[in-house]
């Protein structure tokens, strides 16, 4: 082989696409805590701490912050950050996961990916994106398709 099919076949390689794995897990809030965070009536924004843990094919514990909109008619939506310790189906290791969440009728739906960067020992070069729904406040399932980099 040359040098050209050399470099031909790296240019390829990097843009062929990674290959997925998809993680599966019930996360259950440990507890919680809401605080107001601006004194304006309508609609409230809210602080709000979690501790969760993780269960399946995602297995540990994560501290969760986000900032939600609480509307009167007690739908909201919130954007969260929140670091995981544990596993990754084999791997050990954290990462931190950026989520954006709707919550209507005590339900909630989210969406989240994996900070690029984030990961943390066997998890180094981690990325992905997923999402849960369940029970506002008391726990949900989730999803994570993920691959490394």
């Amino acid at each position: 082989m040359n040098e050209q099919e050399s470099i031909n076949n790296l240019e390829q390689s990097q843009r062929a696409p990674r290959t997925r794995t998809r993680a599966q897990a019930k996360i259950v809030v440990q507890n919680s805590e809401a605080k107001p965070y601006d004194q304006t009536p309508s609609p409230a924004l809210m602080e709000i701490s979690l501790s969760e843990t993780f269960t399946g094919d995602i297995c540990g514990e994560s501290s969760v912050r986000a900032l939600q909109v609480l509307h009167d008619d007690q739908s909201a939506s919130m954007v969260s950050v929140q670091r995981f310790h544990g596993k990754l189906g084999k791997r050990q290791g954290t990462f931190v996961l950026q989520g954006s969440e709707i919550i209507e009728n005590g339900k909630i739906k989210a969406t989240w990916f994996v900070v690029p960067g984030s990961g943390t020992g066997d998890l180094s070069g981690l990325r992905g994106e997923g999402g849960f729904e369940g029970a506002f406040g008391r726990g949900s399932y989730g999803t994570l398709d993920y691959w490394f980099e």
